[in-house]
């Protein structure tokens, strides 16, 4: 079970990571975040970083060293990380490293209720998702290469991860797919039928009835 944190959006860890390098204030922190571009191994949403920051010095994690102003421009507060931000980090990533977590992806909902549409309207979007991914794969690829020239492995190594899920994730599709095309699906026909005739086959409604009374 994950560990209640003090600050438990993603974007905490990503700012106390980013703060070890220096003392920054909070849009010098996004400006290297997205250098750095975060916004893809993280979900972060960039409207909350002020409230997770103010959230982070709450509870101690960093530390205001100085604040300053430019004119007309808003004050501008320089944070560092403390001590306890520091190890609060650490435990944060031995956790994301050592416990796989239990999220359901966007894919994984629409295959839990593709049987709202027909074997052949399926498989058509299928085509287009299995295109998508092997252009995004190609553009990894090269990307991956491009700055395996320049950076060491280890600040590669989410995006290595990354290209692996993608590549996995389109190897299932593609055969899913291929079930579809050549007809080797289970119950392909009785699902064809069902949109065409809009009658659940006897199995399929048991199967829906049983489930409905476990609930």
């Amino acid at each position: 079970m994950a560990k209640r944190r003090p600050v438990r959006n993603l974007l905490g860890l990503a700012v106390l990571t980013v703060l070890v390098q220096r003392p920054m204030h909070p849009y010098e922190m996004a400006s290297v975040l997205r250098a750095r571009a975060k916004d893809r191994d993280m979900r972060i949403k960039w409207g909350s970083l002020y409230t997770v920051v103010r959230n982070l010095e709450k509870h101690g994690l960093i530390a205001a060293v100085e604040s300053s102003r430019q004119g007309a421009r808003p004050e501008r507060t320089v944070y560092r990380v403390t001590d306890a931000g520091l190890a609060e980090a650490a435990d944060w990533t031995r956790e994301l490293l050592s416990a796989p977590a239990d999220e359901t992806s966007a894919f994984e909902a629409g295959l839990s209720v593709l049987g709202g549409l027909g074997p052949d309207e399926v498989a058509g979007l299928l085509r287009r998702r299995l295109t998508t991914l092997e252009r995004r794969l190609a553009e990894g690829r090269e990307e991956l290469e491009r700055d395996g020239r320049e950076l060491p492995r280890l600040f590669l190594l989410e995006a290595e991860y990354a290209l692996t899920m993608r590549q996995a994730e389109a190897a299932w599709v593609r055969g899913l797919l291929a079930e579809l095309t050549d007809g080797t699906f289970p119950g392909l026909d009785a699902w064809r039928a069902y949109h065409e005739t809009g009658r659940l086959p006897d199995d399929v409604a048991a199967a829906a009835e049983r489930g409905r009374r476990d609930d």
